[in-house]
């Protein structure tokens, strides 16, 4: 096992996009790490290098998700090159690509794969932190060359290219496709996108499906997708890990006869198209009316003046658990009124008990709001 320490140095990720092409071609499996973060010593423990890797293991993505749990996805060769494969298939042909989000997670490495598979050499944005005037820069080599013109991004990343415009808006709108993922996207980003002419397309998937492998809600070439009686949504097709590192049981229950469970809770519109409800732990169980997360938050994004919302169940008395909500605002906001508008739209119980607001959501990993942080603020004393 080699592993990559990524220290957000240009040379660090020319390292990890040599390893990787090597890996994808039969040699040494690679294990990214955040240098900056510190639990890389702890992940890297986890993943024990000095055992035996499992077959036909090219890259091990480790994370500790949102349990916290230690947790390393085993891509092979031919996931990493279908997902990559099929994505160019989806975008309109390979091209050239900007590394804009950590290689140590999937939609970071997978860029690194698509672009060594288009003959391409990528550009890297490097750095602390995302920077608008830096991207337009990174931006400028993959915008000069020809042939389509390609990056990834996760929400927050497009937004403060919406707000600050400029150049980094410039070289957005300059992209061919701009993949977004990590995070959902709210109807009232893809509006603000479309209008300033920023071209793209939203993706779902997760290192157990070699990154996205649903484009604006439908899958890729070779990958299908149900949905198992409890709603939760169901994966399958060369895309796929082969499993956990050292988690024979884990891997088990969740990889089954060619399919990989998600903890998404979605459903299959009659059109085809994939539809993800929130994660199926985020439904919020309050005085025995069961209350989807993400069905509040998109009734409270869609209100005049509300940029973003998280809502979390917090442990009640009265009612087993309590709805409450962050919001991130944008002007003035009355809180009343985007409790009757849940209320309209959902009903009484969805209504939250408390809503607070705040300047921006917490946010962990590529990009994903931070639920735990946003209960923690809560119950803060």
């Amino acid at each position: 096992m080699r592993v990559v320490w990524l220290d957000g140095s240009a040379a660090a990720i020319a390292a990890l996009a040599e390893a990787v092409a090597a890996a994808v071609e039969g040699g040494e499996t690679v294990l990214p790490l955040n240098a900056a973060d510190p639990s890389a010593q702890s992940l890297l423990e986890a993943m024990s290098p000095e055992q035996p890797v499992e077959p036909d293991t090219a890259v091990i993505i480790a994370t500790s998700g949102s349990t916290g749990a230690p947790k390393g996805v085993l891509l092979s060769a031919r996931a990493l090159t279908a997902s990559a494969t099929s994505t160019h298939v989806r975008l309109g042909g390979p091209g050239s690509w900007l590394l804009a989000t950590p290689a140590h997670y999937i939609g970071g490495l997978q860029v690194l794969v698509r672009a060594r598979l288009a003959g391409m050499k990528p550009a890297f944005l490097t750095g602390e932190g995302f920077r608008t005037d830096a991207f337009a820069a990174a931006a400028a080599p993959v915008l000069a060359a020809e042939g389509p013109r390609y990056t990834a991004l996760v929400p927050t990343q497009l937004v403060r290219l919406l707000d600050d415009g400029g150049a980094g808006l410039a070289a957005a709108r300059a992209f061919d496709a701009i993949v977004l993922g990590a995070a959902a996207t709210s109807p009232k980003l893809r509006t603000r996108a479309e209008e300033a002419g920023v071209r793209i397309v939203p993706a779902y998937g997760m290192s157990e499906t070699a990154s996205g492998c649903v484009y604006d809600g439908v899958p890729l070439d070779g990958v299908r997708v149900e949905q198992d009686a409890d709603e939760r949504l169901c994966i399958s097709g060369d895309v796929l890990a082969h499993g956990y590192r050292l988690a024979p049981e884990l891997s088990a229950e969740s990889f089954h006869g060619g399919w990989f469970r998600t903890s998404d809770r979605g459903r299959l519109l009659p059109d085809g198209r994939v539809e993800v409800l929130g994660r199926a732990d985020d439904v919020i169980n309050t005085g025995g009316v069961k209350v989807s997360a993400a069905s509040v938050e998109r009734v409270l994004g869609s209100c005049p003046g509300v940029r973003e919302a998280c809502v979390v169940g917090l442990p009640d008395a009265e009612w087993g658990e309590a709805v409450v909500a962050l919001v991130v605002a944008e002007q003035t906001v009355d809180a009343n009124a985007l409790r009757a508008a849940v209320r309209t739209e959902l009903g009484a119980a969805a209504t939250p008990k408390r809503l607070e607001f705040a300047t921006e959501l917490p946010l962990r990993g590529p990009g994903k709001v931070d639920r735990t942080a946003v209960r923690a603020r809560f119950v803060a004393p």
